[in-house]
């Protein structure tokens, strides 16, 4: 077991236990299609998500990442466009969990994907994750598939919860 301890803009002095491999054993009901690794290249978040906590996370995740330390910038994204709301509006929601996750679904993904297993949590991030599949349907009911132009906001959205948009 290892241990992670973090010190970053948004938290000082956290610790967690990696317990799985990384990458490995998820929940039988989660099958994300990108790796935060992935996703960060591919361009997600305007950039801007967690330019800060590269102590955290595997050197190679950031080596082709798409970020912009200083501001939200959605032309960084894959599909161009802004589908981000604000953290504000997510910590209204219930969304967050200040303690483990300050900055949402992203930071709980990248931290269970390196083998942090936090049993309660991880039941509610993956129930919201799978929430995502109404986007799924939106696209394909909506779009011809590979037209990457038809509801590029929405597929925007599906990679920064580990869907790949693009194959739609």
């Amino acid at each position: 077991m290892k241990k992670v301890i973090v010190n970053d803009l948004m938290q000082n002095g956290y610790t967690y236990e990696l317990t799985e491999p990384v990458g490995k054993n998820f929940a039988k009901d989660f099958k994300p299609q990108l790796t935060p690794k992935e996703m960060l290249s591919l361009g997600v978040f305007g950039g801007k998500y967690m330019t800060d906590c590269k102590k955290e996370f595997p050197d190679d995740w950031y080596k082709k990442a798409k970020l912009c330390h200083k501001k939200h910038d959605p032309e960084l994204n894959y599909f161009g466009v802004n589908a981000s709301q604000p953290l504000s509006v997510w910590r209204e929601k219930g969304w967050i969990n200040e303690k483990h996750d300050p900055r949402g679904w992203f930071q709980w993904y990248c931290r269970y994907y390196m083998g942090r297993r936090l049993p309660e949590e991880d039941l509610k991030q993956i129930k919201r994750w799978k929430a995502i599949a109404r986007h799924i349907a939106q696209v394909k009911k909506n779009c011809r598939a590979g037209d990457l132009n038809c509801r590029r906001k929405q597929r925007q959205s599906l990679l920064h919860w580990a869907v790949d948009g693009r194959k739609l």
